[in-house]
């Protein structure tokens, strides 16, 4: 059960990652329409969106990264 909790975690941090990565190579008015963000006819880039996804992203890796780690010796 924990070894396909960590894969799941490090899969949605990829999809985060290319998300954040999308974000910023795509205005507004070119973003899907079901995206958030998503504004017809704008030309600008979601910066915060991107960076919000990023993060959670980062953080995925982070917590699989903890969760396969080796239990102490102590406890």
């Amino acid at each position: 059960m924990k070894k396909s909790i960590i894969t799941i975690s490090v899969l949605a941090g990829i999809a985060l990652v290319a998300l954040a990565v999308f974000y910023w190579m795509t205005p507004a008015g070119n973003l899907p329409h079901l995206m958030p963000g998503f504004e017809s006819g704008v030309t600008k880039v979601h910066f915060k969106h991107g960076l919000a996804s990023l993060l959670l992203g980062l953080a995925l890796f982070a917590y699989a990264w903890f969760a396969s780690g080796s239990k102490s010796a102590n406890g």
